[in-house]
This record gives structure tokens, C-alpha cells and sequence, in this order.
């Protein structure tokens, strides 16, 4: 196994290639599942669960996938693990999923999984397509749970279903065109970060100069 491309595939999906606020998939839950930390939990972690095992078993069969027919084929992979998801939840947490239920079907259809499906499972070994499902999911997971503790603060002051004493609640702030104001801020800052942090990485590698005795060293040690 190469243990730089693990690593890369391990760490892309949280900031480099963050689903949510880089490559902008899955908007339709991240609005409607964020209006608490609990419910972006919940489908944070049951997509995660469909992303690593539909990524396992579409690069287990993508030799055997027809081309023209594979996206159909996906498909079926991705609707199998929903409905694991969907007895699981059923049994284990119905009160939950009474109020997720819609959405949770929805994941058949959630463009992170056909674009991770399509674009890496498809294309890769199983080892490395379970790590970009894990990284892909956390990430998204991480994305959604930070904005529904934003919005939930704001609606009732409360933080995972816990009200904090005196704090007023805001009318309107749990419609939909909050949780837009709420996604494009975070994804600013997020996107923001991420930028002066490989500003900082680039600066540093022009700083690496050669010295005199073949070896490499920083501008400082050069002079």
C-alpha cells in the first residue's frame, strides 16, 4: 500500500476536498438536516456508512460493471446499504427516524456518494475507496454537525438538545434561508483557513534554499 496516497485519500475528504464547503455536494441535507446536532449527526454518520461500503463494493466490481449500465448498477450498490441503514434506525432509534426518514431514502440519490462512486470507487483499489468513503463521510459529518450547532444555538439557545439558561430564542432562525446564511458563512471561513494555511505552506518551501554543502536548509541558514 502506498502510505502517501492513504494518507492523501484519508485527509482529503476533511479539508482539502471537504464535500460540503469545497466541493458544494450534498446542499439538500446539509440545509434540511442541520436544524439540530443530533439529526446532523445521525445522517451525517448513516451516509458515512453507505459512502465506505457502496465505495467497497463498486471498486470490488468495477471490472465486472458494464459501462453503460453503471451508474443503474451504483445505484442498486448504494440503495442496499440505505435500507440497512433504514431497519437499523427503524428498530434501534424510531423516534429519530420518524423525523429523518424522507431524507434517509434520499441518500439513494446523494451526489457525494454517485460522484465518489463515479470518480474514485470506480477507479481505485478497495482499500483506498473504503479510506475516501471514511474521509468523505467524516468530513461531511464534521460539516453538517458544525452547522447544526450554529443553528441550533441561534434558534433556542441550546447545544445538543441542552438549553443554556437565559439565552432568548430567535424567531425565524430555523427556516431554511437561515441555514443558507449559516452554510455560506461557515463555508467562507472554512475556505478562508484553508487558503492562508497553504500560504503559509508555500512560503515556507521558497524559504528552503540550498547550502553550500549539497544539503538543503532555510534561507536563514543558507545566509
Amino acid at each position: 500500500m502506498d502510505k502517501q496516497k492513504a494518507k492523501e485519500t484519508l485527509l482529503g475528504g476533511l479539508l482539502k476536498n471537504n464535500p460540503t464547503f469545497v466541493l458544494v455536494l450534498g446542499t439538500c441535507p446539509t440545509i434540511a438536516m442541520t436544524t439540530s446536532l443530533s439529526q446532523a449527526f445521525a445522517m451525517g454518520i448513516a451516509t458515512t456508512f453507505v459512502l465506505i461500503f457502496s465505495n467497497l463494493f463498486v471498486s470490488l466490481l468495477r471490472n465486472v460493471i458494464p459501462d453503460k449500465v453503471r451508474i443503474p448498477c451504483y445505484i442498486v450498490i448504494i440503495s442496499t446499504f440505505v435500507i440497512i441503514v433504514q431497519m437499523v434506525m427503524r428498530r434501534y432509534l424510531p423516534d429519530l427516524y420518524s423525523t429523518m426518514q424522507a431524507f434517509i431514502a434520499l441518500i439513494v440519490v446523494n451526489c457525494i456518494i454517485l460522484a465518489r462512486a463515479e470518480s474514485f470507487a470506480s477507479c481505485n483499489k478497495p482499500l483506498y475507496s473504503m479510506l475516501d468513503g471514511v474521509s468523505m463521510g467524516l468530513g461531511f459529518t464534521a460539516a453538517l454537525c458544525l452547522i447544526g450547532i450554529v443553528r441550533e444555538f441561534f434558534a433556542g439557545g441550546a447545544f445538543a438538545g441542552i438549553k443554556i439558561p437565559g439565552f432568548p430564542a430567535m424567531e425565524g432562525v430555523g427556516a431554511s434561508a437561515f441555514g443558507f446564511i449559516v452554510f455560506g458563512c461557515l463555508m467562507a471561513l472554512f475556505n478562508f483557513v484553508i487558503q492562508k494555511v497553504n500560504e503559509k505552506k508555500e512560503r515556507m518551501k521558497k524559504q528552503v534554499l540550498p547550502l553550500s554543502d549539497g544539503k538543503v536548509g532555510t534561507m536563514k541558514e543558507a545566509a
